[in-house]
């Protein structure tokens, strides 16, 4: 027989953990199934949530598993392969398994893929940075690099040279004549010193990045390098579900109200799979917000079937 759940979680990181949470304490029959490949991975320490500020992202999530776990929700490490819609929703597991649910959270967030530079991506989460609110204190005042992806780049270099005043932006692959007269002049005013030139390459010596070396064999010692990757959102499961995106500079991602609700009616999303900026703490909050909505919206429709006869 098919197993039956009121919500299935789509994504155990922390928007769906939070989800979870909400809907365990609710007395929701609740199942969350996690691939386990959450966005922060790579970085030892997560910041900026409050009472959890410099905690590892693993050790958070295992403490969120182990709460959830207390209300007798569900968890499994599995993924998410096929979903389809009648009355309720079905769903389908890679392991074989197949539930059916009433309605769905889809918290899959999304991947950064990172600009082809050598070594870039073995030393991503470490010295390698994309965000200085996740980072920038650690790392303030040492000599930031900043590797440019496109003329949009600039914001990236002037948003870091507040935690050092020591910033060298290497267009890389962007021609200076790309940037604006505007770009120029803040970047000047910020004192971030603009560098022509594709970047061919790190330097590391005894684990640590000590420079970026350009193709022409020049290498800048810098200790830290901000680098933004491109988020590849995983709306793939939304997309099967005829939900409307709506594309921004950082991708296409679901258009949903203010709890998370999609245009698919009884599914919400949450997290990084609403947005390319959401935190660890907004995709907890989201997470919280999409869980009360569907706690209200199950019982009102429970009452009203009952009301009807």
């Amino acid at each position: 027989m098919t197993e039956k759940y009121a919500v299935v979680v789509v994504g155990g990181g922390a928007a769906g953990l939070s989800a979870a949470l909400v809907l365990g304490r609710a007395r929701v029959r609740t199942l969350v199934v996690d691939a386990g490949e959450p966005r922060n991975a790579p970085a030892a320490h997560m910041q900026g949530y409050l009472s959890r500020d410099g905690m590892p992202p693993a050790e958070f999530l295992a403490a969120g598993r182990e709460e959830v776990a207390r209300y007798g929700v569900e968890q499994v490490r599995d993924r998410v392969v096929e979903v389809g819609r009648d009355r309720d929703f079905t769903v389908v597991l890679a392991g074989g398994r197949t539930v059916r649910a009433r309605r769905l959270v889809v918290a899959t967030g999304l991947a950064d893929e990172l600009p082809d530079v050598p070594g870039l991506a073995e030393r991503f989460g470490r010295d390698v940075l994309h965000c200085p609110f996740c980072h920038g204190w650690e790392v303030r005042d040492e000599p930031f690099g900043v590797l440019a992806a496109s003329p949009a780049s600039v914001h990236q270099a002037l948003m870091v040279s507040q935690w050092s005043k020591d910033v060298r932006f290497f267009l890389h692959r962007v021609a200076e004549e790309e940037l604006t007269d505007v770009d120029l002049r803040r970047l000047s005013a910020a004192g971030v010193e603009v560098v022509p030139g594709e970047v061919a390459g790190l330097v590391v010596e005894d684990d640590r990045l000590t420079g970026v070396r350009l193709a022409d064999g020049t290498v800048h010692a810098r200790s830290v390098l901000f680098a933004g990757p491109r988020p590849v959102p995983r709306t793939g499961l939304l997309e099967r579900l005829g939900a409307e995106l709506h594309e921004t500079p950082f991708g296409a991602y679901p258009v949903v109200d203010a709890t998370g609700l999609t245009t698919v009616p009884g599914v919400w999303a949450a997290g990084n799979a609403i947005g390319f900026a959401e935190q660890v703490v907004h995709a907890a909050s989201g997470g919280y917000r999409a869980a009360a909505a569907i706690v209200g919206d199950l019982l009102m429709t429970d009452l009203d079937a009952a009301v009807q006869g």
